[in-house]
């Protein structure tokens, strides 16, 4: 009688059990948002403090573009500061003694900066109105009475240093460059300036003049990637990082007085820099650690690092101070949530969250966190990349997927939030982001593997990382494309002119496709630079322009077989709209299905949300079709360009 009723306990035991409800999974209970939905999220930069720290200048594209705004201390409403409805306005700093403020503006994505005043009144005036030629905020001076800033308004091939009173507004020359340097930091007393010569796109020689004898000291020893970073608080050395020695950049500091050099931090990852806070009580320090940045903040005084708030699931990508040093403003985010802007009291350990920029339409768990994974390459290489898997992809249910390639050359992807990404996984795409050979942030030898190799083995990298989605159990191996902007618009073409067979469709988003004319007509302010990327990529104007040409998709036009479509912006000075005008017309010979969309008011990069809702909602719509295939009506072959201008 015992064993009966212990039996019938078990049996209802797990009859409970059985009946109990099951939790559902996020693929079950997530949303699929609209384009207009995701681009809502609010991307925001920057973070100056008021000179009473009472409110933070800010920029977001919250109004449809980038604009200026404050937001205050203790948390609350933004309030807007400029209202431009044409080109983003991007925020510099408040003034050091009073409420003016310095943003900086370009012409709808030229490119051309020019650094203007809003004045306490609200009025605007361009404090650098040189006609085609750019300025750059290059810091306050220690008075805080004047700032400086790099122009090529004399020299449209090089930047000179200028330094502006900022209570006549009146500028004079500091530093005049005949010799295509570019520019550094100057000291606090205004006796050296550190002054950079590219050797190639990874090398340079780092120098320090003596802004009295006008004498020139070489810093580095051996060829090598060498960066200035900050003067030492006493002034006697200048911090700077090299990859002298090492695979990686390290944090050097050099003696003026004894010309020595010293290592003072070395890590497995690039140091990307340094710099100390307004009194010199602590020292920032910004590192590259597999894709994401990993900040430490130490205390001069005691040489230990302090404790940084910590996130579940999120990083701390970016700090600044109050000029006293009591205030700390931060962003904190990750591959799955756009970045929030804090405030953190660095006496009460109190923190603030001043912003939620996340759009309240969209659940956060929807949204995917991105994994770094490494695969083997045709060669044996081992390359990094960052995965996102849909939340409805499994083996049961297999999504397409894109291959998508960073800018550059040198570039790397990031485990930063994307809002296209983030769309197209949500609407069922897995995404890898590939950092192939030649990609920043793996060391010097994995960054030059591709140095006069575009379009074979950085090609190669990509297609093995195709054949990486295509074991993914829950991949649709028949359905994988490739994606990319600037270089990887270059390697979409490369790989749907180069590999025909291998993906199904391409993205290519103000892609290079013509290296000659590129590099021939890159702008006249990258003459410093000119040289050192013709080492990397090839001289047009040499023997090089036959390989150059060799590579270039726009003269092997017949080979592309699949599917593509190109997005470009008409005032881009980089990828010039010829190159996309021109790749459009070639494909569309061979009757392949193409759609081209056009925008008159962008560079190098959509900034205005109308533009960006138009660009990504069009894109997703050319992959439902020809990668997916299960939505619209496709362009039958032979009907050809399908053309969408804004």
């Amino acid at each position: 009688m015992k064993k009966l009723v212990a039996l019938l306990a078990i049996a209802l035991i797990w009859g409970c059990k059985e009946d109990k409800p099951k939790e559902p999974t996020i693929a079950e209970t997530m949303k699929t948002y609209t384009i207009e939905q995701m681009m809502d999220n609010e991307a925001i930069g920057g973070g100056s403090f008021s000179p009473d720290n009472s409110k933070l200048l800010i920029s977001s594209n919250r109004s449809g573009i980038y604009n200026m705004y404050t937001v205050p201390m203790m948390g609350g409403e933004m309030t807007p500061v400029t209202e431009s409805d044409s080109s983003s306005v991007f925020g510099i700093a408040y003034f050091p003694k009073d409420e003016r403020m310095l943003f900086r503006m370009d012409g709808n994505g030229d490119e051309i900066y020019h650094i203007y005043l809003r004045d306490t009144d609200g009025s605007h005036k361009d404090l650098t109105p040189f006609e085609g030629k750019r300025a750059s905020f290059s810091g306050w001076t220690k008075d805080k009475n004047s700032f400086l800033y790099s122009s090529n308004k004399r020299d449209e091939r090089y930047s000179d240093l200028y330094e502006m009173d900022l209570e006549s507004l009146n500028s004079k020359l500091v530093y005049q460059n005949n010799d295509g340097y570019f520019i550094g930091g100057l000291s606090d007393d205004k006796k050296y300036l550190s002054l950079i010569k590219p050797i190639n796109t990874n090398d340079s020689d780092l120098f320090l003049y003596d802004m009295e004898t006008r004498s020139l000291t070489k810093i580095n020893e051996n060829q090598s990637a060498n960066r200035p970073a900050d003067y030492s608080p006493d002034g006697k050395s200048l911090y700077y990082t090299s990859d002298d020695g090492s695979e990686f950049a390290q944090l050097m500091k050099y003696d003026i007085v004894n010309k020595t050099n010293e290592k003072v931090m070395e890590k497995n990852w690039d140091i990307w820099g340094t710099y100390f806070t307004e009194n010199d009580k602590y020292q920032v320090t910004y590192i590259n650690e597999d894709a994401k940045n990993v900040i430490e903040v130490k205390d001069v005084a005691s040489g230990e690092n302090i404790d940084l708030p910590s996130f579940d699931g999120m990083d701390i990508t970016n700090v600044g101070f109050s000029r006293d040093e009591k205030l700390m403003r931060f962003y904190a985010g990750g591959s799955h949530t756009p970045s929030n802007l804090y405030v953190y009291d660095l006496e009460t350990k109190k923190q603030t969250k001043l912003t939620d920029v996340l759009n309240d339409e969209i659940q956060a768990q929807d949204l995917v966190n991105a994994e770094v994974i490494r695969y083997k390459s045709f060669d044996g290489l081992e390359i990094p990349a960052i995965y996102y898997k849909p939340h409805q992809a499994s083996a049961e249910t297999k999504v397409p997927a894109l291959v998508w390639v960073h800018g550059g050359p040198g570039g790397q992807s990031r485990q930063n939030f994307s809002s296209l990404i983030q769309y197209m996984v949500n609407h069922g795409y897995a995404v890898l982001a590939v950092n192939n050979r030649g990609s920043s942030g793996y060391g010097k030898t994995f960054f030059q593997m591709d140095d006069l190799n575009h379009g074979d083995k950085d090609l190669k990298d990509c297609v093995e990382g195709k054949n990486w989605l295509a074991q993914q159990p829950e991949i649709d191996a028949e359905k994988i494309g490739i994606i990319g902007g600037s270089y990887g618009g270059y390697m979409t073409m490369a790989a749907l002119t180069y590999t025909p067979e291998e993906f199904d469709v391409g993205v290519n988003l103000f892609g290079v496709t013509n290296w000659i004319r590129t590099l021939r007509s890159i702008p006249p302010w990258w003459e410093a630079q000119k040289d050192a990327l013709y080492k990397e990529l090839g001289d047009p104007n040499s023997a090089d322009s036959v390989r150059l040409r060799a590579i270039s998709p726009l003269f092997h036009t017949d080979k592309v077989t699949k599917p593509l479509i190109v997005l470009q912006g008409s005032k881009d000075p980089r990828v010039l709209q010829v190159e996309s005008d021109e790749i459009v017309a070639g494909v569309k010979k061979n009757g392949v299905p193409v759609e081209y969309v056009l925008f008159e008011d962008e560079g190098h990069g959509f900034v205005k949300k109308e533009n960006q809702i138009k660009a990504y909602s069009e894109v997703l719509k050319f992959l439902d079709v020809y990668l997916k295939g299960d939505k619209g009506t496709p362009i039958e072959d032979g009907e050809g360009e399908k053309e969408v201008e804004s």
